[in-house]
Order: C-alpha cells, then structure tokens, then sequence
C-alpha cells in the first residue's frame, strides 16, 4: 500500500482548515420535493455536502470503504463526549453507561427494523459474525458454506473451528457478472447436504460491491434446513433496507465506521430471538440469561464515547436520508465505471445492473498487477485506492469506494488516469 512522507502526512492534518458546519436540514428542506435519484446528479447540492467534512486536499480519497470518515458534526460530538466521560471517569462508567448504550442500541434497532432484544453493540463485523461461528455447537462432520469472496477474517475463523472441531469447510464462488439471481442461489445450493448447519454470505461483496440476492439465499437454505449469516459491513448506511426483507436470516454483522459514518469501533450483531438460546457466548459472563443477546456482549471496559457517537451518526445519517445517500453513491459508481467499461484494457469486476450493485467498485487493468495500480495511481496521479489480488475469487484490481464527499470533477481525473495507465 503506497505511504505518504511524514511531511506529507503531518500536513494532511495541520493543514485542515476550521471545522465547517453547514445547516443540513435548511438544505435539504430546499430539495424536499426533489426525488433522490434526481437530486443524486445535483453537483451544487453535493458540494454543499462536502463542506459538512474534513478530509484532505493531498490527495484524491477513493479508499473509504474500509473506514468512512465522520462528518464534522459527528467528531465535534465524539470530542465532546470524550471529554464529558473523562470529566467524571468511574461515575459514569458506574451510572450512566448501560443507559445510554441501550438508546445507542434501541436507535440502531430501529434502523435494521428489528427489536433491540435482537441486537447489540459490538466493535465491527468481524467480532460480530465470529461470536456466532465460534459460538455454534460444532461437532466433527459438520458442514459450513462460505465463498471465495467472503472476508478473510471470517474465513479464518471457519479454518479455526475446522481444526477445533472437525467440522468441513465448502468453499464456493460467487460470478462476479451472474446472469440472474438463480446463478448465484443455485451456487449455493449445489454445495448443501444433509450435514450443513450454517452457510456464510455478503449482504454487498466489499472487494467488488456486488449486491447477493439475500433473499432467496436464505429462504433457499431454510427450505433444506440450513441456517444463514449475512456480512452486512458494506451495506448498513449505504443500501435502503430493513432486516425482515431478508428473508428471515438468522443471523446479520456489520461495522458502523463504515458507511453509517461513526467513530472507529463499533458495530453490531443481530440475531434473530429465536436463535439467541442455542449461540454460547465467547467469554463467561453468566450475569445473563441464556436467551438474552447480551451474554454475547461482554468485551469488559470500553471505549464509551464511540457508542456515545452512535446516536449522531445516526442523526447525520437521517438528516441526510438513506435514498439519497444509495442514489448518490450508487450514481458516483457508474459515472466513473459507465466511462471505462467499453475499454478493452480495463477490466470491471463489479456487475453492471444497478439492483446488483451501489457504491463500491473494483477495476484492474491488462498487463498491472493490482498492487502495481494501486501504487501508479497514488504516486503519479494522487487517487488513493486499495489493491485487490484474489485469484481464487477472480477478482484482480483496486478496489473503489467513493464518499458522499466525492465529486464528479474528482472521478474524471481517476477516468482520465485509468485511461493513460491502460494505453
């Protein structure tokens, strides 16, 4: 991954200018009446938007899948909280906390359109979904499914229990341009026997922004017995969409430092009531019962004012409201892709239906290795981007993750750049 010189980074910081606040809902008061995908083309409105953030000017962001940063508004109530807790230390820790965490885990309840009985907060997606799969009752010759295309940590956490366990691992590949829904559904179903009890999917594949078709994987896999896991980390606070939409999942992980734009550590795990009883919670914490989602909560002291910070990311997210923001993101992925698809030296790994993708997606180019265009992008042209080399997944390229900060003007030189680089 291309580092910038300490000069350079040092700079990115000191450099930023005074905190920027804008009056969001004034602004949008004003496009009310404008429908999102309309209102998503609208480069002075989104400029507008832009001025709600912090980020640098060094170089040209397109890296935000992994970590969103946080609007304005957001940190200045992040610091805040910091130092209000730090004011009082053990008082609040001792009186206050477990108050404020549940109307952080009640609002974000609301938004997956779940109860908060089925839903707690934890520090990302990968704690989220490996408490479950280490939390099975495993025994040897049982099956699990999951794809080339799912998160390496996760993956390794199958491999882990594998060993522990016994259990056997089947390994599929998800077509990175699938025909139609049943392609990929059936993937998956060619791969169960009577020996699977869990199978693994993406909500939104974060190394090519594909979207699966949740649905019918999960009432496909209930017709034959198998419960699901979804990683959901791309697609909370990108894709419009509440939990009962899909299909009834067991089980669903996600990280809020994404795209729900929340400080760095947190996320959250849903599991469905139903399902609670049977997962062991990773570290004895037997204050609960075993039918109650916070006997999978216990992590000991945390950093509190993130979960504080919930409350305005989800506040600045509903300001701004989830149509726009997927209208928006999923316009500023095919601008830049509609403009090199037809390139016959550029490859698209991401879909070119718009139901079966949004705001993420991947490229690579004939004769570049990803970690070679990666590295040309940042040092030529100064487009961050992160390379992807997974073979097994047919996936070679960058992966591109545009913000609601991004504009058209910032796109057309990463166009201009990928053009000159493939020839």
């Amino acid at each position: 991954m291309p580092n910038l010189s300490k000069r350079q980074f040092l700079k990115t910081f000191t450099g930023i200018s005074a905190v920027s606040m804008i009056d969001i809902e004034n602004l949008l008061a004003k496009s009310a009446q404008i429908l999102a995908q309309k209102l998503a083309e609208d480069e002075a409105f989104w400029q507008q938007i832009r001025t709600a953030y912090n980020f640098t000017h060094d170089f040209i962001h397109l890296e935000n899948g992994y970590y969103s940063l946080a609007s304005n508004e957001v940190l200045e109530a992040y610091i805040q909280h910091i130092r209000d807790v730090n004011k009082v230390s053990s008082y609040y820790m001792r009186t206050r906390q477990f108050d404020d965490k549940l109307v952080s885990r009640k609002q974000l309840a609301e938004l997956l359109g779940c109860s908060h009985e089925e839903l707690i907060i934890t520090r990302n997606t990968t704690e989220s979904l490996d408490t479950i799969i280490a939390g099975f009752s495993w025994k040897e010759g049982d099956e699990a499914i999951m794809a080339e295309q799912d998160y390496g940590a996760m993956l390794d956490m199958f491999k882990l229990q594998a060993r522990r366990y016994g259990i056997v691992n089947k390994m599929v590949s998800v077509p990175n341009h699938p025909k139609s829904d049943e392609e990929i559904v059936e993937v998956y179903e060619k791969a169960i026997t009577p020996k699977t009890r869990l199978l693994m999917i993406c909500h939104l594949i974060n190394i090519t922004g594909q979207i699966l078709p949740v649905k019918k994987i999960v009432e496909m896999a209930h017709r034959h017995g198998v419960e699901v896991m979804v990683d959901g980390a791309h697609a909370f606070g990108h894709l419009d969409f509440k939990i009962e939409e899909l299909g009834g999942c067991d089980y669903y992980g996600s990280s809020l430092h994404k795209w729900l734009g929340n400080p760095l550590g947190a996320g959250i795990l849903y599991v469905r009531k139903d399902k609670i009883k049977q997962i062991w919670q990773l570290y004895g914490d037997m204050g609960f019962a075993d039918d109650d989602i916070r006997k999978l909560n216990h992590t000991g002291t945390i950093p509190v004012a993130t979960d504080l910070a919930i409350q305005d990311a989800i506040k600045f997210h509903q300001k701004i409201g989830i149509q726009r923001k997927e209208a928006r993101l999923r316009f500023l992925q095919k601008y830049w892709t509609d403009k090199v698809r037809d390139n016959p030296n550029i490859i698209l790994n991401t879909p070119k239906e718009i139901t079966r993708c949004c705001g993420i997606a991947n490229v690579g180019v004939k004769g570049k290795t990803p970690s070679e265009l990666s590295k040309l992008l940042f040092e030529k042209y100064k487009i961050f981007t992160v390379a992807i080399a997974n073979p097994k997944a047919d996936v070679m390229g960058v992966r591109v993750t545009p913000h609601l900060y991004t504009t058209t003007a910032e796109l057309d030189v990463f166009v201009k750049a990928l053009a000159e680089i493939a020839g």
